[in-house]
């Protein structure tokens, strides 16, 4: 269980290019050849868990659990065999805000501006590593849990739009349209497009 200790507003964050520079320079803790992981190092926040690899399939949920390098957690576990399952050769976990929390209820009230700043920033990076990048959209109907997440998203969906980003889904649309979680979803489910502009303006 992780559950936060304080709002983010009270951390000295990590911005994302310190935090890439330490995700890319050896570590005791893991194999950095095979893991992408930013900050390098378990904390209040998290902008980056994956595998390294050309085609990446980037996986957006809402917020951080627990999952670390070697550690991953039953969602990130699933989001790996989509991954494989739909030609990828890596993943990377990515989420709409960077705060951890198991229980998405004890996220933070207010956004904090810094940590969506730099959350971005670690999403240009994302998007830069291939030529066309695939995102999966696997938020759920967490999305509703504060009124700042959609803001966020809105701002992930225009960053990805300068980069050409196609937008996925896997599984079934709930009634509200929001796209399914990665848990219970079949080993060889399929992707197939997401209209996320058209998700937003719903919303």
């Amino acid at each position: 269980m992780h559950i936060p200790k304080g709002n983010t507003s009270e951390l000295e964050l990590v911005t994302f290019q310190q935090a890439l520079e330490a995700a890319n320079t050896p570590s005791d803790s893991y194999d950095i050849s095979r893991w992408l992981y930013a900050p390098n190092f378990y904390s209040e926040y998290r902008y980056i868990l994956g595998t390294r690899g050309k085609n990446p399939l980037i996986c957006i949920g809402i917020n951080p659990s627990t999952a670390e390098p070697g550690n991953l957690d039953n969602t990130l576990k699933s989001v790996d065999r989509i991954a494989q399952g739909n030609g990828f050769d890596s993943f990377i976990m990515f989420n709409v805000y960077a705060q951890r929390a198991t229980n998405p209820d004890a996220m933070e009230k207010v956004c904090n501006p810094l940590l969506h700043r730099e959350n971005l920033e670690a999403f240009r990076y994302v998007l830069s590593i291939s030529d066309k990048p695939a995102i999966w959209a696997a938020w759920g109907a967490i999305i509703e849990k504060r009124s700042y997440l959609a803001d966020c998203l809105q701002d992930m969906v225009a960053t990805g739009q300068a980069y050409g980003a196609a937008w996925y889904c896997a599984g079934a649309i709930s009634k509200k349209g929001h796209p399914h979680h990665p848990l219970y979803l079949r080993k060889d489910e399929k992707l197939r497009p997401f209209d996320v502009e058209a998700y937003l303006r719903k919303d």
